[in-house]
């Protein structure tokens, strides 16, 4: 998430000296960067929620 928010002021310096044409790349890297973590902290939230969900029908059966 760093590395994004480093691309984006990078790309914010290139746009100004170089403008949008020598910036463009590195904004989508950035951008790709970001949706990349939002994917991967779903996944990871969403296996924990399995988890939980699992663990509790395993506990309730042995109640039972």
């Amino acid at each position: 998430m760093s590395l994004a928010a480093a691309l984006v002021v990078i790309g914010a310096h290139l746009t100004i000296k170089a403008g949008m044409v020598a910036s463009y790349p590195l904004f989508m890297f950035a951008v790709v960067l970001l949706f990349w973590h939002i994917y991967r902290k779903n996944k990871l939230e969403e296996t924990e929620m399995n988890e939980k969900k699992s663990n509790k029908s395993k506990s309730k059966r042995k109640k039972n």
